[in-house]
């Protein structure tokens, strides 16, 4: 509840101490921050320190603690991701290896212009850090990219991140139709992408492109869960504005999420 690991994982406090030496209670504070996006004032009181040292061991701390988190994201082999895949996908979708969308945060409004223009985000009507996550067919994140501005588009941010770089020839991804523009690069590199049917202005979808629409949607429902899960990390939550000062952690923030949901339960059952 308050620092985003289960009680079985909780040894995970122990390991990141005896790895980095990081007092155990920095380790809390930073994770604390996280997940209940607690301010710095609160901190204060709840370890008595001063209001700028806990500002200060946040942001000192934070990076060491996603580097030792890190390999929790993996990236698997698709073969193996085959012999794990569930039931839903097995009949016409077993080559899918990983389902991607894109995640966007609220931050404050930049004071330079250049970064306002390069953080608005028109489909949040706000300033914005958008990422790309992955998961595999049964919830497991496998990837996050780096940070981009809101005024990124989806196609945008898959050129530019090197998510195509650890994909295999033969891979399936599954997305949403934000990302047509992207099947001409992937077919270049031997990489399929599966979207629901284009919708043309004017035309109604065909019977069995509405059926194919309603089971990609229903299957893609697993990046909107691992999406859920990022965001109840309350810093990363809907509306929540990050501060100006904290965006140049925000990379290594979600870095701790993902991981951090990576050891949580399946999501499917």
């Amino acid at each position: 509840m308050y620092i985003g690991i289960s009680k079985e994982c909780y040894f995970l406090i122990e390991l990141l101490h005896r790895h980095t030496n990081i007092n155990r209670e920095h380790i809390l504070l930073c994770l604390k921050k996280i997940r209940l996006n607690s301010t710095f004032s609160e901190l204060e009181d709840n370890f008595g320190i001063s209001l700028s040292y806990a500002s200060k061991l946040f942001l000192r701390n934070l990076p060491i603690i996603s580097s030792f988190l890190k390999p929790f994201i993996v990236n698997l082999d698709k073969n193996l991701i085959k012999r794990n895949l569930p039931i839903a996908f097995r009949h016409n979708y077993h080559n899918v290896s990983c389902i991607i969308d894109c995640l966007e945060i609220d931050i404050q409004k930049p004071s330079k212009a250049l970064h306002q223009a390069l953080t608005w985000s028109e489909y949040k009507k706000g300033n914005t850090v958008k990422y790309l996550i992955s998961c595999t067919p049964n919830g497991l994140v496998n990837y996050v990219s780096q940070g981009f501005g809101g005024r990124a588009s989806d196609v945008t941010i898959v050129e530019n991140c090197n998510f195509l770089d650890g994909l295999q020839q033969g891979t399936c991804i599954l997305a949403d139709r934000g990302f047509k523009h992207l099947e001409q690069i992937l077919h270049e590199k031997g990489i399929k992408l599966l979207r629901p049917p284009s919708v043309n202005a004017g035309a109604m979808l065909s019977k069995t492109e509405v059926r194919q629409t309603k089971i990609i949607a229903s299957l893609r429902i697993h990046i909107e869960r691992v999406i859920r899960r990022v965001r109840e990390f309350h810093m990363l939550k809907q509306h929540s504005v990050i501060n100006t000062n904290i965006c140049r952690v925000l990379d290594h923030v979600i870095i701790i999420a993902c991981a951090l949901i990576n050891l949580q339960d399946s999501l499917i059952k």
